[in-house]
């Protein structure tokens, strides 16, 4: 997702299709290089939130208003054709009253009739479910045609403004104004294990706003994002920026550090300090490689290891007659940057879907009764478990 039409020229090559059909074609045409704001995914969104829409209107809601009207049994006879009815003798409708109150029904009665429900809330919450299913497809749509995205190298003690590396992702994507403020690099550091692997790294960040104030100051991690004015700034990678290093006392030089390829993922730097040399007429130096910030190996101008160094010892080595001191091994920062309006919205319907998915298990049950000639007909109904209705009759029984 999200990478440059090379990528999947390179990919998914029209001499050689993956499963035999799948070319490049069938990706970047309609849109499935950015799946989640193509007019494919976006247009299925639409036609479910329509659905959900209809059903809430056509079916949910007409079952409310149902379940809402107070039901009053005209007859023994009508209450007899019900699917669950009994008739009993020597019954008082203020005995149910009392028993289903106690079952925490609300009672209503009208004479020698009655009607009892409890669980309304359990109608009600369908509707909930729909609602809250709708705000998180709107708040999906707004996260993939309004926010930024950005992402960035940069070393220890520079900075960089906002708004020069967030592209927008969408077509509603607006540049809020926090995009003028600057971010330094004051510091990056990483911790390792004992066996001298990488296992976190750190950047201590300040944000200045227009008049060069700082508003903000964070250390960051990975998975412990700052997050300020709707802006999140992740810490998603490293890199070797430059080793500072002094030759027969002077300098401090800054080499760059070049990183070199490796199978895997593995990280190599390395840089090169030239010597002169009067005896060559090709350009020969001292040769310095990294594969973190901890350990420099130093290699003569003959390609020959001399040996290993870490920034924090101070202690020189010689080579070739020179006097080398690594003073400091500067790391950059890789930053990855976004705004995404959605994500409250998001979050309110994935909160607001659970609880309605949870109150939907209320059942809701109805009870109505009617005392007619000595006998006392009852009849209930209730939408998911049939345990309570037969509970209620074995009390009304005994």
């Amino acid at each position: 997702q999200g990478e440059p039409p090379s990528h999947y020229f390179e990919q998914f090559p029209e001499d050689n299709p993956v499963f035999g059909f799948i070319t490049w074609r069938w990706i970047l045409t309609p849109g499935f290089d950015h799946m989640f704001s193509s007019p494919v995914f976006l247009g299925l969104l639409a036609l479910l939130a329509a659905s959900l829409m209809a059903c809430t209107f056509t079916t949910q809601l007409p079952m409310v208003k149902v379940a809402k009207r107070w039901s009053f049994m005209s007859s023994g006879g009508s209450i007899r054709k019900q699917d669950f009815a009994e008739s009993l003798p020597r019954a008082s409708i203020q005995d149910l009253g009392v028993i289903l109150m106690g079952a925490g029904y609300e009672v209503f009665t009208k004479g020698p009739s009655l009607y009892a429900f409890k669980g309304l809330a359990g109608r009600y919450a369908p509707i909930g479910v729909h609602v809250a299913m709708i705000f998180v497809m709107a708040g999906a749509t707004l996260s993939a045609t309004g926010s930024f995205k950005g992402s960035v190298d940069v070393p220890q003690g520079l900075n960089f403004v906002i708004g020069d590396i967030m592209k927008p992702k969408g077509i509603f994507s607006v540049a809020p104004d926090v995009f003028n403020t600057e971010v330094h690099v004051n510091r990056f550091y990483m911790e390792y294990y004992d066996s001298g692997e990488v296992s976190q790294f750190y950047s201590d960040l300040s944000l200045f706003d227009l008049d060069g104030k700082e508003v903000m100051r964070r250390t960051i991690k990975v998975n412990d994002p700052l997050r300020y004015g709707g802006i999140t700034i992740y810490q998603t990678d490293w890199g070797f920026s430059a080793l500072q290093v002094k030759k027969n006392g002077e300098g401090p030089f800054n080499l760059a550090m070049a990183p070199l390829q490796l199978n895997g993922n593995k990280k190599l730097y390395g840089t090169f300090l030239p010597l002169e040399d009067s005896d060559s007429s090709g350009v020969k130096g001292i040769s310095m490689l990294a594969r973190d910030l901890q350990s420099i190996v130093l290699y003569d101008q003959d390609g020959k290891f001399v040996g290993v160094r870490r920034p924090s010892s101070k202690l020189p080595i010689e080579i070739n007659g020179n006097e080398i001191l690594i003073e400091d091994a500067i790391g950059s920062t890789g930053l990855d940057l976004k705004t995404d309006p959605g994500i409250p919205i998001v979050y309110a319907g994935f909160g607001a879907l659970m609880l309605t998915t949870c109150i939907s298990y209320l059942s809701h049950a109805q009870v109505c009764a009617k005392l007619q000639i000595r006998y006392f007909f009852f009849h209930g109904c209730l939408r998911r478990s049939l345990y309570q209705l037969l509970h209620i009759y074995g009390l009304i029984c005994s």
